[in-house]
């Protein structure tokens, strides 16, 4: 999945809806999600932030942008981490990562 937004905007918000390894959606009831997004050009992360549950049901979760998440233009890297009920961890998507490009704004 690749996501385009302008810097300095916070909008759009970047929605996904988080899969198995099966391509079912995963129950995310009283589950937490965090967000995570670091530069391709470096490894410390750019963003670590909790990220809405939008439908639990149906595995659909929102990261609202934040207003210093988009103030530098380039490729970035984003993942979900989903915390379960029980404790246990995991990453969405497993197998990649969220392709986030913050183009330059004209102003």
């Amino acid at each position: 999945m690749s996501f385009f937004i302008k810097q300095n905007d916070t909008v759009p918000s970047l929605r996904a809806t988080l899969k198995n390894g099966s391509g079912n959606a995963v129950d995310l009831t009283n589950a937490t999600v965090r967000f995570h997004m670091r530069s391709l050009a470096g490894t410390s992360a750019k963003v670590d932030a909790s990220a809405a549950i939008v439908n639990a049901n149906i595995g659909l979760v929102q990261y609202n942008w934040g207003a210093s998440d988009t103030n530098t233009i380039g490729s970035y890297q984003g993942e979900f981490e989903v915390t379960y009920p029980d404790a246990t961890i995991e990453t969405f998507p497993n197998n990649n990562y969220l392709h986030i490009e913050v183009l330059d704004d004209l102003a």
